[in-house]
């Protein structure tokens, strides 16, 4: 499944699969999916390019079209900010590509991601205060979800430049779509886009690929680490007892505090991400708080968690807790 907006990207990506698929370097049944999000007045025309455009391919393409209207109040539970908007967007459009992936029994989902779109991330997480792990970029290959059987693929996102998937394009005679939201100054990836990279250039003409050098450097330190911490995590552990097997363990905090800051709190990272499914609105305040429950010999401390979850020091152990426990006493 070839995820299209019907930008340059999205579209030379379809167009080159098409062309492997015609002189027999690729045998796949390809599914297009294309969700319109209702955020532009021509994003109705978006879906129908798309359409049309897929369906005059030489394969037999199968077009598939959802869409959301996230100018609505519910569609941003947060919030009208671009931060919200933009994570709004990204998950109406996962969730739209796996439910569609599912739906089709397809097992690799395919988005095109280019450099550019590496370096603008890599950026933006950096002015975050990202720690190594965000500053990996975005990932060439992964599950679509945790312990998800479908594959997120991004086989642009190493080589190709914007330039390159729109001069594809033009040697293919086919247009694409332009979203004059990517024009817009007021989202601080159009202002990196526009601004922070063209000014970077003037010292390093090859930022673009120096950054995702770097990023790819920290993904091979991020794996390692996570390896490490995976250990950490198995020495630390154990069931609570319980038959659910889906309850989290708990950690001990004997084993947790010998180990090193950068692998503990990387630890603690996939502990969490293991208990939530998610890392969302998780940031580093909150694992520092949770760190902390680590330190000193008093038990019931209690650290909250975005989303309803806490977790707390008991008798040694760290464990995850709903957040009424404060309402509770707690047995230490």
């Amino acid at each position: 499944m070839v995820a299209v907006s019907g930008g340059a990207d999205s579209t030379s990506l379809l167009l080159a699969l098409d062309e492997l698929s015609r002189i027999n370097k690729l045998q796949l049944k390809i599914v297009v999916a294309h969700l319109d999000h209702g955020l532009r007045k021509e994003s109705g025309a978006d879906a129908r390019w798309v359409r049309q455009m897929a369906e005059s391919l030489a394969g037999e393409i199968e077009v598939v079209s959802g869409k959301v209207d996230l100018t609505k109040p519910s569609a941003k539970a947060d919030g009208a900010s671009e931060t919200n908007l933009e994570q709004a967007a990204r998950k109406a459009r996962y969730q739209f590509l796996e439910r569609t992936a599912k739906r089709k029994k397809a097992r690799l989902i395919l988005t095109a991601h280019t450099l550019d779109d590496q370096a603008e991330t890599i950026l933006m997480r950096l002015l975050r205060g990202s720690a190594a792990e965000g500053l990996s970029g975005i990932i060439a290959a992964r599950p679509l979800t945790l312990n998800s059987e479908i594959q997120l693929i991004r086989p642009l996102i190493s080589w190709a430049r914007r330039a390159d998937t729109e001069h594809y394009c033009v040697q293919c005679n086919v247009d694409y779509r332009h979203d004059e939201m990517n024009l817009d100054e007021s989202f601080s990836r159009v202002r990196v886009r526009k601004q922070l990279l063209p000014l970077m250039k003037t010292f390093n003409p090859r930022i673009v690929e120096a950054l995702s050098r770097t990023a790819a450097l920290l993904n091979e330190d991020t794996e390692a680490l996570a390896a490490a911490a995976n250990l950490l995590l198995d020495e630390a552990g154990r069931r609570n007892g319980m038959a659910n097997e889906t309850k989290p363990g708990s950690l001990s905090v004997t084993v947790m505090v010998q180990a090193p800051a950068a692998l503990r709190r990387r630890a603690l990272r996939e502990w969490i991400l293991r208990a939530r499914g998610d890392l969302r609105r998780l940031e580093m305040v909150h694992l520092l708080g949770v760190e902390a429950l680590l330190t000193g010999e008093r038990g019931g401390r209690v650290t909250e968690l975005p989303g309803g979850m806490a977790v707390v020091r008991k008798r040694g152990w760290l464990e995850f807790v709903d957040k009424s426990i404060k309402k509770r006493p707690i047995d230490i």
